[in-house]
Protein backbone atom coordinates (compact mmCIF):
# COMPACT_ATOMS: atom_id res chain seq x y z
CA UNK A 1 0.00 0.00 0.00
CA UNK A 2 0.92 3.37 -0.79
CA UNK A 3 0.77 5.93 1.36
CA UNK A 4 0.04 9.95 0.36
CA UNK A 5 2.61 12.00 1.81
CA UNK A 6 0.32 15.01 1.86
CA UNK A 7 -2.48 13.36 3.97
CA UNK A 8 -2.29 13.28 7.83
CA UNK A 9 -0.87 10.71 9.90
CA UNK A 10 -3.15 9.63 12.25
CA UNK A 11 -1.98 10.35 16.57
CA UNK A 12 0.49 8.08 17.92
CA UNK A 13 -0.79 6.78 21.30
CA UNK A 14 1.26 7.85 24.24
CA UNK A 15 2.12 5.59 26.63
CA UNK A 16 0.50 6.50 30.43
CA UNK A 17 3.42 6.77 32.70
CA UNK A 18 1.15 6.19 35.99
CA UNK A 19 4.03 5.30 38.13
CA UNK A 20 5.39 9.17 37.88
CA UNK A 21 2.20 10.77 37.98
CA UNK A 22 1.26 8.62 41.63
CA UNK A 23 4.61 10.03 42.89
CA UNK A 24 4.08 13.73 42.35
CA UNK A 25 0.57 13.28 43.30
CA UNK A 26 1.89 11.47 47.19
CA UNK A 27 4.68 13.65 46.92
CA UNK A 28 2.42 16.83 46.91
CA UNK A 29 0.35 15.05 50.00
CA UNK A 30 3.47 14.32 52.18
CA UNK A 31 4.85 17.93 51.66
CA UNK A 32 0.91 19.13 52.72
CA UNK A 33 1.52 16.82 55.87
CA UNK A 34 4.09 18.87 56.69
CA UNK A 35 2.51 22.18 57.30
CA UNK A 36 3.60 23.93 60.57
CA UNK A 37 0.33 25.70 61.09
CA UNK A 38 -1.66 24.22 64.63
CA UNK A 39 -5.15 23.12 63.19
CA UNK A 40 -6.05 21.58 66.87
CA UNK A 41 -6.58 23.64 69.76
CA UNK A 42 -5.84 20.80 71.61
CA UNK A 43 -2.02 20.85 73.36
CA UNK A 44 -0.24 17.67 73.71
CA UNK A 45 -0.95 17.44 77.61
CA UNK A 46 -4.81 16.83 76.31
CA UNK A 47 -5.80 20.22 77.91
CA UNK A 48 -8.20 21.77 75.54
CA UNK A 49 -7.68 25.74 76.67
CA UNK A 50 -10.21 25.91 78.92
CA UNK A 51 -8.50 24.48 81.76
CA UNK A 52 -9.84 21.21 82.19
CA UNK A 53 -8.57 17.81 80.56
CA UNK A 54 -9.51 15.97 77.65
CA UNK A 55 -8.22 12.88 78.36
CA UNK A 56 -9.87 9.54 77.20
CA UNK A 57 -8.73 7.89 80.28
CA UNK A 58 -10.76 8.31 83.82
CA UNK A 59 -7.74 9.25 86.57
CA UNK A 60 -7.70 6.63 89.31
CA UNK A 61 -6.05 3.63 90.41
CA UNK A 62 -7.15 0.33 88.35
CA UNK A 63 -5.62 -3.21 88.70
CA UNK A 64 -6.24 -6.25 86.47
CA UNK A 65 -4.85 -10.00 85.81
CA UNK A 66 -3.22 -10.91 82.14
CA UNK A 67 -1.92 -14.09 81.67
CA UNK A 68 0.61 -15.56 78.74
CA UNK A 69 1.78 -19.10 78.12
CA UNK A 70 5.30 -20.57 79.13
CA UNK A 71 6.70 -23.66 77.98
CA UNK A 72 5.53 -25.30 80.99
CA UNK A 73 2.33 -23.63 81.91
CA UNK A 74 -0.22 -20.78 81.55
CA UNK A 75 1.10 -18.09 84.38
CA UNK A 76 -0.44 -15.27 85.35
CA UNK A 77 0.83 -11.51 87.08
CA UNK A 78 -1.45 -9.09 88.49
CA UNK A 79 -0.86 -5.31 87.13
CA UNK A 80 -2.09 -2.54 89.07
CA UNK A 81 -1.44 1.32 87.61
CA UNK A 82 -2.60 4.74 88.64
CA UNK A 83 -3.58 6.84 85.84
CA UNK A 84 -3.16 10.85 85.97
CA UNK A 85 -4.50 12.31 82.39
CA UNK A 86 -3.72 9.13 80.44
CA UNK A 87 0.13 9.33 82.31
CA UNK A 88 0.53 6.30 84.49
CA UNK A 89 2.27 7.67 87.54
CA UNK A 90 3.27 4.03 89.82
CA UNK A 91 2.83 0.85 88.47
CA UNK A 92 2.38 -2.39 90.79
CA UNK A 93 2.76 -6.12 89.42
CA UNK A 94 2.69 -9.59 91.29
CA UNK A 95 2.51 -12.73 90.23
CA UNK A 96 1.63 -16.10 91.33
CA UNK A 97 4.41 -18.21 89.49
CA UNK A 98 3.31 -22.04 88.65
CA UNK A 99 7.20 -22.98 87.30
CA UNK A 100 10.40 -22.47 89.07
CA UNK A 101 11.80 -20.53 86.08
CA UNK A 102 8.40 -18.35 85.71
CA UNK A 103 9.51 -17.09 89.64
CA UNK A 104 13.01 -15.56 88.45
CA UNK A 105 11.54 -14.58 85.33
CA UNK A 106 8.81 -12.36 87.19
CA UNK A 107 11.12 -11.26 89.50
CA UNK A 108 13.37 -9.83 87.16
CA UNK A 109 10.08 -8.32 85.14
CA UNK A 110 8.80 -6.94 88.33
CA UNK A 111 12.30 -5.29 89.28
CA UNK A 112 12.27 -3.26 85.88
CA UNK A 113 8.99 -2.68 84.34
CA UNK A 114 8.59 0.79 86.84
CA UNK A 115 11.32 2.12 85.22
CA UNK A 116 9.52 1.04 81.49
CA UNK A 117 6.46 2.77 81.89
CA UNK A 118 6.08 4.94 85.01
CA UNK A 119 5.26 8.31 83.15
CA UNK A 120 4.66 7.15 79.81
CA UNK A 121 1.26 7.84 78.38
CA UNK A 122 -0.81 3.97 78.61
CA UNK A 123 -1.84 4.66 74.93
CA UNK A 124 2.13 4.44 74.34
CA UNK A 125 2.62 1.35 76.14
CA UNK A 126 3.42 -2.12 74.75
CA UNK A 127 6.31 -3.77 76.37
CA UNK A 128 8.61 -6.83 74.41
CA UNK A 129 11.33 -7.71 76.62
CA UNK A 130 12.18 -6.31 80.49
CA UNK A 131 15.55 -7.26 82.28
CA UNK A 132 15.34 -10.08 80.52
CA UNK A 133 11.49 -11.42 80.20
CA UNK A 134 9.99 -11.47 76.94
CA UNK A 135 6.91 -13.77 77.81
CA UNK A 136 5.60 -11.81 81.11
CA UNK A 137 5.78 -8.66 78.86
CA UNK A 138 3.02 -10.77 77.08
CA UNK A 139 0.62 -10.89 80.12
CA UNK A 140 1.55 -7.46 80.86
CA UNK A 141 0.07 -6.19 77.94
CA UNK A 142 -2.90 -8.16 78.43
CA UNK A 143 -3.44 -6.54 81.59
CA UNK A 144 -2.92 -2.88 80.88
CA UNK A 145 -5.34 -3.67 77.53
CA UNK A 146 -7.96 -4.79 80.24
CA UNK A 147 -7.15 -1.42 82.53
CA UNK A 148 -7.67 0.62 79.25
CA UNK A 149 -10.75 -0.64 78.60
CA UNK A 150 -12.26 -0.22 82.08
CA UNK A 151 -10.65 3.41 82.15
CA UNK A 152 -11.83 4.46 78.90
CA UNK A 153 -13.70 7.92 79.93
Amino acid sequence: MIRDTLAPRPPRARPIRTGAALIGVAGTLALAGCSTAATDSTDTAGNDGSGTSSAPYVDGTYTATGSYQTPETVETIEVTITLADDVITAVEVSGDPQASESERYQSEFIGGISDEVVGENIDDISVDRVAGSSLTSGGFNDAIAAIKDEAAA
